[in-house]
């Protein structure tokens, strides 16, 4: 992971076990790294906050962006090779309410680095290993059908190459004084 802080969105459930199973099994590296969850920030869209920034200063932004948005669903798509690259992801719609949760998150006065690719909200699967030509096509015959509720939103920061901490936490909506889980 670069250095920086990321936001996601924590997957959760039954869906986030089995996520969670095929991330050991394909990227054992990855899935001890961070929980299974959609990247909203750090690699596409907008880049990584600086390391630097006071964690207060992440928790009160996310708070504002999180307390204006309603929990939303979305769907992923199949697996896909994410830009061409050795990473396999299942895409989201970069559009409708995970955008407008995106936008708010860029947008709370926190500084990001600049963004390698265009807004592509996503869940890896496998980061590090070049897979092997079967084990890439059984990844890319993987398909997630259920629903994915985003109902908060959670900042981590990368203390090395291989570990990284929570350091925010948030709840989408009015309802924003739920305890963290």
């Amino acid at each position: 992971m670069k250095p920086g802080i990321v936001v996601m969105a924590e997957l959760h459930g039954e869906l986030a076990e089995r996520i969670a199973e095929i991330q050991r099994k394909y990227d054992p590296r990855m899935a001890a790294e961070l929980p299974p969850h959609i990247t909203l920030t750090g690699s596409s869209g907008a880049g990584p906050i600086s390391p630097k920034t006071p964690v207060a200063d992440v928790q009160q932004a996310l708070e504002r962006a999180a307390y204006a948005m309603e929990p939303f669903t979305v769907r992923f798509q199949p697996p896909e090779r994410f830009m061409q690259s050795t990473v396999v992801v299942l895409a989201v719609s970069p559009n409708g309410p995970i955008r407008e949760l995106h936008e708010r998150i860029v947008k709370s006065g926190l500084e990001f680095e600049q963004p390698r690719f265009t807004f592509t909200p996503h869940c890896t699967l496998s980061f590090y290993p070049q897979l092997a030509k079967q084990a890439l096509a059984e990844l890319l015959r993987v398909r997630i059908d259920t629903p994915v509720l985003v109902d908060r939103i959670q900042a981590y920061r990368s203390l090395d190459l291989t570990r990284t901490e929570r350091i925010a936490d948030a709840a989408l909506g009015a309802d924003a004084a739920r305890p963290a889980v």
